[in-house]
C-alpha cells in the first residue's frame, strides 16, 4: 500500500484522502496514519509548493549548473556535495552520470546573481574542476504539473 500512496502523492499536488482510500480499497484514517508514519520515518521528506513565477510579475531565473569535481580520498563525492548543498541559494544537488559529476539547481533574481554565485562561491571550491551553467528559458511542465494551457483546436473555415 505504501508504494501506491507514494506514487499517488508524487503525481498529485494535493492529496485527496477520500479518493486515495477508494482507489486502495481502505478507509481515510488508514491512509492518513500511513502517511504520518512515512513522514516520521523520513520516507516522505517534505512537501513543496509549485509556483508559476511567470504569472507573478516577479523576476526569477532558474539555472542548471553541471559541475565536474575531483572526488576526495576516502570521502568520494559526499563531502563536496555537502559543501555545495549548504549554500542557501542552492535548491537541489544531484550526483549524476556522464561528463559531469553533479547537477545543481539554483534560483535567483537575475542572471548576474547566478553568475556571481558560480564565480564567487562554487568555482573557488578546491575540488571543482569545471562548471557549465544552463538557464531555463521557459517551463512547460514541472513536478508533473503542466504550466502552459493547451491551445484550443481551431478549425479553419472552408468556403465553397
Amino acid at each position: 500500500m505504501r508504494t501506491e500512496i507514494l506514487r499517488y502523492m508524487e503525481k498529485n499536488s494535493r492529496v485527496n484522502l477520500e479518493e486515495l482510500a477508494v482507489l486502495l480499497g481502505t478507509d481515510e484514517v488508514t491512509i492518513a496514519n500511513e502517511i504520518a508514519q512515512m513522514e516520521k520515518e523520513k520516507i516522505i521528506c517534505g512537501y513543496h509548493t509549485l509556483i508559476d513565477w511567470d504569472k507573478t510579475g516577479e523576476e526569477s531565473v532558474t539555472a542548471l549548473i553541471e559541475v565536474r569535481v575531483t572526488p576526495q580520498r576516502d570521502k568520494g563525492f559526499d563531502r563536496i556535495a555537502e559543501r555545495i548543498y549548504n549554500f542557501p541559494e542552492v535548491n537541489s544537488v544531484y550526483l549524476i552520470s556522464g561528463a559531469y559529476d553533479f547537477l545543481i539547481i539554483l534560483e535567483g533574481k537575475t542572471l548576474k546573481e547566478i553568475s556571481r554565485f558560480v564565480s564567487e562561491k562554487l568555482a573557488p571550491i578546491d575540488s571543482v574542476m569545471t562548471t557549465a551553467t544552463h538557464f531555463i528559458l521557459k517551463k512547460y511542465k514541472d513536478h508533473g504539473t503542466i504550466l502552459t494551457p493547451k491551445a484550443k483546436a481551431e478549425r479553419v473555415l472552408v468556403m465553397p
